[in-house]
């Protein structure tokens, strides 16, 4: 049959991303305790185009995924799938992208209450002439104005917050070893189940840590500047206001690497 995508293209423009997206698959991943749970990812896979080839083979990607994979995706298949990618479709360089919710128990601070905190994590490939593997964690977490303690006679507004880290880092670095440092920088984590004793223990922690957007970024910037593992990283937190009919967003990017 007439292989129609690989005929030549005279536009003489190459493509910088094309492939498919919100491929929905299972996805098993180890947990930092010793377990394991399963979750569903949505996946992106793309390829470059040169600007001589009229178009990509949709197919191949899903072809690589399913015979790299042989079952749920693994963190350690991901390198694979995205070289596997790079070579089925003669490309450059290839992407893929695995965004999923992770689940971790957590108990409530003052009373053990346990419940099912999720967080939004993605693992981002891409190869090339090297292969690039970026993490990414979003959380929520509690932020208490500085400003609206020190000027208010009555407590102080807070509101809910998401932090996000994108990072490269060498070793082995957990989820959970991220979403700790990514709730060590707000005023307060935010939990599953409150009952009464842990919303007061929530409530007065908050205030007794007060921090404006720019605080929860340089507080996080510091927790991976001090981490040997971490060599490069995305940061930011976009908090909800409560007062204010707008966000606050902060955002910081450092690469640590030698030279760079």
């Amino acid at each position: 049959m007439p292989d129609v995508q690989s005929a030549s293209d005279p536009r003489n423009v190459a493509i910088d991303r094309v492939g498919v997206k919100d491929v929905t698959y299972p996805i098993r991943l180890r947990e930092r305790e010793g377990g394991e749970q399963s979750t569903v990812a949505t996946i992106n896979m793309y390829v470059s185009l040169p600007h001589h080839q009229k178009g990509t083979h949709m197919s191949r990607f899903l072809e690589v995924l399913n015979d790299q994979t042989r079952g749920p995706l693994r963190p350690d298949a991901i390198v694979k799938v995205a070289k596997g990618i790079q070579e089925k479709l003669h490309a450059e360089e290839a992407h893929f992208e695995a965004t999923f919710t992770y689940f971790m128990r957590k108990k409530a601070p003052a009373t053990g209450m346990p419940g099912l905190m999720d967080y939004r994590v993605t693992f981002e490939c891409v190869a090339n002439h090297r292969d690039d593997f970026v993490l990414t964690v979003s959380a929520p977490a509690t932020s208490l104005c500085p400003c609206s303690k020190e000027i208010s006679r009555y407590g102080a507004h807070n509101q809910r917050c998401r932090i996000e880290a994108k990072v490269r880092f060498t070793g082995v670095l957990w989820i959970e070893d991220l979403v700790e440092l990514l709730e060590r920088s707000a005023s307060s984590p935010v939990y599953a189940v409150l009952k009464r004793p842990d919303e007061k223990y929530v409530t007065e922690k908050a205030f007794e840590n007060p921090k404006f957007v720019e605080d929860i970024v340089r507080d996080l910037a510091l927790e991976l500047n001090g981490d040997d593992r971490i060599t490069w990283y995305c940061i930011n937190s976009e908090n909800f206001e409560s007062i204010h009919n707008h966000n606050a967003f902060a955002q910081i990017t450092r690469d640590k690497r030698p030279g760079r």
